[in-house]
């Protein structure tokens, strides 16, 4: 029995571990040290959840941990599932390995004195998104909701420049939006049902469905939350905040906010779906309808606007708004399936953006910083990790098999089969991005391999960098080669919310 306590702890210290690191942090006054530190955080709760994944898994089993033991409404509960245990799994291997990848790019692009406080930050935002994938009260989530928004835009920002302010406030506005109705959603929610916790507010709304009652405010509710956590997501069409705040960003910024955070409030929402709201009153709803409409259109907006543009940065900016809109399409196929798909992307998308922006920090460094394509000819030669790195993940983003990327692409596809009215439209349109990832992402791996006579700014390469890439590319070919142990993982976690 005991060792079942140590298990069910796991969820509460990981979160508690990497707020109380945001908590000591700034007593380091060296970047390198409070790097450390951070890192050294990271791989302890990616140990936890790798023990957690493994005891939900073989048990087949979810739990619900109650915090200080205290009941509602005045305790909160955590729940872990296999899901959930993966999902902090995968977001603590690629926050790790950013980490990792990206050491030379924070030394580069912050100020000494304030390195300390960017790690500060990427504590308390791991911690957020830890709290949002195991979190089982409502108001809990805004709480971390609001803490993952504000230090999302600290790490925007930390470059200090004027691009880098604007691109933060364009963020925090859009971000804001969402929040917004997020908070008076869930003060709804509250005054029908009485609860907070997911479980219980759950229990509710089936009670009320049965006689009818509140029909038409939990249509209203239920369209405020899932709308508010779908525009932080950067659904279309509120995905160009992406497109400042990604130019504007160092490197694993970058990394950290397209791979994870984003994916941090898709998980919210689907939990949302299972633990409160329940997928049958979202399917009659017609909510899966509203956000396979707005994914669908998001692939092809996201690859056109990526297929314009000439600046690297802009390009994978663009492309993580088409990534999110093959989720959203996913989730609005409304079956078992397409969930599956979904949340198997989350995990591709999240090792393989984050690979394709260190990748593109790494080849900026030898082309004198520039983020201009053209100025990235022959930079696969000066930096030959990035350059491969690059060409993997873009591959992978195109769906070339072998790659994390195909499989999902495969899922997506299969699961159109359980929703035969939506077959054409989805393969239509799988068919079209794929062709319009293919136009931006083997052009440009082109231009880096394409020799040119021109000298490096920078010829030393960051060791940690080229490992960083190295274990990004392994686990893009692992997640394609080796996938089906994951999907059973995440068809139990589902089956278990």
């Amino acid at each position: 029995m005991g060792s079942v306590n140590y298990i069910y702890n796991i969820p509460f210290i990981s979160i508690f571990l990497t707020m109380f690191g945001g908590i000591i942090t700034p007593l380091f006054a060296k970047g390198k040290l409070a790097q450390k530190i951070n890192f050294i955080i990271v791989c302890i709760v990616g140990i936890l959840s790798a023990i957690l994944l493994v005891s939900v898994w073989k048990s087949e089993q979810s739990f619900t941990f109650m915090m200080g033991h205290f009941p509602a409404p005045w305790g909160n509960e955590l729940r872990a599932g296999p899901l959930e245990a993966l999902m902090a799994l995968t977001f603590s291997f690629v926050m790790a390995n950013t980490l990792l990848g990206g050491a030379k790019f924070v030394q580069k692009d912050i100020l000494p004195e304030k390195q300390n406080l960017y790690f500060v930050m990427i504590n308390l935002l791991f911690g957020s998104m830890l709290a949002l994938i195991y979190t089982n009260d409502i108001f809990t989530a805004y709480v971390f909701l609001e803490i993952n928004t504000i230090a999302s835009c600290a790490i925007i920002m930390a470059k200090g420049t004027g691009e880098s302010i604007a691109a933060t406030l364009h963020y925090l506005i859009i971000c804001l939006l969402g929040s917004g109705l997020f908070l008076i959603g869930i003060s709804l929610l509250y005054s029908i049902t009485g609860h907070l916790l997911m479980s219980n507010i759950q229990q509710s709304i089936i009670q009320l469905t049965k006689t009818g009652e509140y029909a038409f405010p939990f249509a209203v509710v239920i369209g405020m939350i899932i709308i508010g956590i779908s525009i932080k997501s950067a659904v279309f069409p509120f995905h160009f905040m992406l497109a400042s705040a990604h130019p504007a960003a160092t490197p694993p910024s970058s990394s950290i906010l397209s791979g994870l955070v984003l994916k941090s409030f898709i998980i919210l929402n689907i939990k949302m779906f299972y633990c409160v709201f329940t997928i049958d009153l979202i399917r009659s709803l017609r909510i899966t309808n509203v956000l396979f409409l707005f994914g669908l259109i998001g692939m092809v907006v996201g690859s056109v606007s990526a297929l314009k543009e000439t600046r690297i940065k802009h390009m994978l900016a663009y492309s993580s708004a088409a990534q999110i809109g093959y989720i959203y399409m996913g989730l609005g196929l409304g079956n078992h399936a397409g969930m599956v798909a979904a949340c198997f992307h989350i995990l591709a998308h999240a090792a393989t953006k984050a690979m394709l922006f260190i990748c593109a920090g790494g080849l900026m460094t030898v082309s004198q910083g520039s983020d201009s394509i053209h100025d990235l000819r022959g930079a696969a030669h000066r930096n030959l990790m990035a350059g491969i790195g690059f060409t993997v993940g873009g591959l992978s983003m195109v769906g070339v098999p072998l790659t994390a990327g195909f499989v999902s692409k495969l899922y997506f596809a299969s699961a159109t089969i359980y929703s035969p009215q939506k077959m054409v439209i989805t393969l239509l349109t799988l068919a079209v991005s794929m062709i319009l990832n293919a136009m931006y992402f083997i052009p440009s791996a082109i231009a880096i391999w394409t020799p040119v006579d021109k000298k490096a700014e920078y010829t030393k390469h960051s060791r940690k960098m080229e490992i960083g890439i190295g274990i990004f590319i392994v686990t893009n070919f692992f997640l394609g080669i080796c996938y089906k142990p994951i999907i059973d993982m995440i068809e139990l976690g589902i089956r278990l919310l």
